[in-house]
């Protein structure tokens, strides 16, 4: 991990992709780049957000952070991991088995927030992240429909 990297933007950046996902049923995020002071990350996406948009959104992702979840991770056998995750962003090098990091209780009756595969640094506790802070979003319908959401926490 380069000096940049800090795992309370990691885990705020899953968050934020489990709320996109759960509210627009969009693709997982396909490039990120995860900074101490400021980070972003890319969807396709179909649309633009409306003022209203992002502000729900905000106010979804402080919820979900300050609902304290869990940040969980567990093993899965790269075959079993290949049929639930999108497994493009892993590298062959990650191994035959994977690392699935939960936002929230995998076995809770309502599930986690988010799962995925991922090799980076996490916070144990999304509380830990501190209040996730909009700095804007572009979106480009020329490059196949990407939005842009760039972010930052506070203490």
């Amino acid at each position: 991990m380069s000096k940049e990297y800090d795992p309370r933007m990691h885990t705020a950046e899953h968050t934020l992709s489990g709320v996109l996902i759960r509210r627009y049923g969009c693709p997982r995020c396909f490039s990120t780049h995860i900074n101490a002071n400021k980070s972003k990350v890319d969807f396709h996406f179909p649309h633009d957000l409306s003022a209203e948009e992002v502000k729900s959104l905000v106010e979804e992702v402080n919820a979900a952070l300050a609902r304290d979840l869990p940040v969980v991770a567990r093993d899965m056998p790269r075959e079993e991991a290949a049929r639930r995750f999108n497994l493009s962003r892993l590298p062959e090098s990650a191994g035959d088995t994977l690392r699935i990091v939960y936002i929230g209780d995998p076995d809770s009756p309502e599930g986690p927030l988010d799962a995925c595969p991922c090799i980076g640094e996490h916070v144990s506790h999304t509380a830990e992240c501190g209040t996730f802070v909009w700095v804007s979003h572009e979106w480009k319908p020329d490059d196949g429909g990407v939005l842009r959401i760039r972010f930052k926490l506070e203490r």
